[in-house]
């Protein structure tokens, strides 16, 4: 598979609705293609982000109150002859709209809490894009079926695997809290920059935390459609982690990761 794939074959491999032989060869595709893994990304994110915004804000009785009605009036529209087939398609058509932009208007509205919360804590848009860029890179890392490019629970085997490919040197923890596992590693790049992304595993959760040379000394703390961010500094390196953990469980990992440097 050298072409890219479809947007209706992504959104498909995104809901997991491709049969078992084209799934496969999809994310095959996937794993060698940044611009469909970054599609996919987009896709899964938008997917995320509109369900975790359904659950979050309840209805109000009014506006279930219409939707009441409206399906109520589809329902004997559905029953009555064929005549007022017509009738049925345009009231259809548009509760289907309204529904439609009632989803991306939750979506934007995440989106817009997100910059405001980041704009009261004092983040600008160049950490937001970090922060954001990031975050894409550990879900690709969930969505895709490779395996890291160091796999080991050793930090005396991590650790040393990134001499000479990166321009800094780190530490990893000796211990780690309860619940709480090295799994490997890779080498990425945030923007132009060599970074070292570390994975965890919190219980069934995993987790990324990046490492790399200190941007700025702002401190970071947001979520992203469902997964927490974290960033500190300290000394030279710079750390974000990334995970859709409980945030303290995130935080103890950050904090371990810290206090190793």
């Amino acid at each position: 598979m050298t072409d890219h794939l479809t947007a209706a074959t992504l959104t498909a491999l995104a809901d997991g609705e491709l049969p078992a032989e084209e799934a496969a060869a999809a994310r095959e595709h996937v794993d060698t293609c940044l611009p469909c893994a970054s599609t996919l990304v987009d896709t899964w994110l938008l997917k995320s982000s509109v369900g975790k915004s359904g659950h979050r804000y309840s209805m109000t009785a009014p506006c279930e109150e219409r939707l009441q009605k409206i399906i109520a009036g589809e329902a004997r529209i559905a029953a009555a002859p064929r005549a007022s087939s017509a009738h049925a398609r345009r009231n259809w058509t548009a509760f289907s709209g309204w529904v439609a932009a009632a989803a991306m208007f939750l979506v934007l509205l995440s989106w817009t809490l997100m910059q405001f919360r980041a704009q009261r804590s004092g983040i600008n848009n160049a950490e937001m894009a970090v922060a954001a860029e990031a975050s894409d890179l550990h879900i690709a890392m969930l969505a895709s079926s490779a395996q890291p490019q160091v796999v080991s629970s050793d930090r005396h085997t991590v650790k040393p695997w990134f001499q000479g490919k990166l321009p800094f040197s780190f530490n990893l923890p000796e211990t780690l809290p309860a619940d709480m596992h090295l799994d490997g590693a890779n080498l990425v790049y945030l923007g132009d920059r060599p970074v070292a992304q570390l994975l965890f595993s919190i219980g069934r959760h995993r987790a990324s935390v990046f490492v790399e040379q200190t941007r700025t000394a702002q401190a970071i703390q947001l979520s992203r459609a469902g997964f927490h961010v974290i960033g500190f500094t300290t000394g030279d390196l710079e750390t974000i982690a990334i995970s859709d953990v409980d945030p303290g469980q995130l935080r103890a990992l950050a904090d371990a990761v810290r206090a190793a440097q």
